[in-house]
């Protein structure tokens, strides 16, 4: 470190990067006032400071919460990346209390996922750590590793892929696959399920699906009548058609659902999908995370909507 950033550093409120830091991850100040139990005054006040000493505005207003500069994207990671390994050097000795240590919980987490997951999370969080936050948001792929990096999510549930070297995973589950009809349909054999349209369920404009490549490994191909974004919507189509929808059974529709659809395994041999959680791996070993994945995995365990095979103890891994 030369003179020049020693000084810099010398004239900077080292709290500033703290409150920084969660107002990145909320996008609001009235909410990062909330989370430092300071006032919104006091949250505006630090941000002056560090932008006068940064030369950059850092957030600019947009709606009803704020966004960040690019000069503040680029702060974000190596800011909350400084401030866990502070953190976890202050507490080593002092053993991992969920109610002293989990102060806010943020999951990124599929849609469908969600009822399987949240209520049991919040429920147990309640108990163990009373006045913590939790935040569920819609998983954002593209997104992924800039959110782990800056702490806007702490970790979250996907389908296994090609993770960055710098993102950490493990297994959850894997779940089979079963396939959705409308309610008219009474079977779903091999010969059924090739001679009917399928529905696809994708963010992505073009490519195979999930279910695509386990067919193709069988040397199996569908005829996709229609490609959609949300499993909502596909819900909706097969009810109203003859066409039918591959999906992990967890996903499914639970009984009592409207549109009525019926569900049945599927009449294909073909291998499952794995569910992991993905965490930066900054914070490999750090025991809030550890926690979170037990957790995950107990809620998941008690939850109706929960059919896959359970993880018995995958080791944390990177992606293949």
């Amino acid at each position: 470190m030369n003179d020049a950033h020693a000084r810099l550093l010398d004239q900077l409120d080292l709290n500033l990067f703290r409150v920084f830091d969660v107002v990145y991850r909320e996008r609001s100040l009235a909410r990062a006032a909330g989370v430092l139990s300071l006032t919104q005054s006091a949250i505006s006040h630090a941000l002056a400071r560090l932008r006068r000493k940064l030369g950059d505005p850092l957030f600019f207003r947009q709606g009803r919460g704020v966004e960040p500069t690019p000069r503040a994207i680029q702060l974000a990671s190596p800011v909350r990346q400084a401030l866990e390994t502070l953190e976890r050097a202050v507490v080593r000795d002092l053993g991992f209390d969920p109610a002293r240590d989990l102060k806010r919980v943020a999951v990124g987490i599929p849609d469908e996922l969600e009822p399987a997951v949240i209520p049991e999370l919040y429920e147990r969080l309640s108990r163990v750590a009373p006045g913590s936050r939790l935040v569920a948001s819609r998983l954002d792929r593209a997104r992924l590793r800039a959110d782990l990096a800056s702490g806007r999510i702490d970790a979250a549930l996907d389908v296994a892929h090609i993770a960055p070297e710098d993102v950490s995973h493990a297994r959850l589950f894997t779940d089979s696959y079963c396939v959705v009809t409308g309610p008219e349909h009474r079977q779903m054999d091999r010969d059924t399920y090739f001679s009917l349209g399928h529905v696809a369920v994708s963010s992505r404009r073009t490519g195979p699906v999930l279910e695509d490549f386990g067919l193709v490994m069988e040397g199996l191909e569908r005829r996709v009548a229609v490609r959609c974004q949300r499993y909502a919507t596909a819900f909706r189509i097969v009810a109203n058609s003859d066409l039918v929808l591959t999906i992990p059974r967890s996903f499914a529709p639970r009984s009592g659902n409207r549109p009525p659809l019926s569900v049945f395994d599927l009449p294909v041999a073909i291998a499952g999908v794995e569910v992991h959680l993905f965490w930066h791996a900054s914070r490999d070993g750090d025991p809030a995370i550890l926690w979170l994945r037990e957790e995950i995995r107990r809620s998941l365990a008690r939850s109706e909507f929960r059919q896959g095979e359970e993880d018995r103890g995958d080791p944390q891994g990177k992606a293949p």
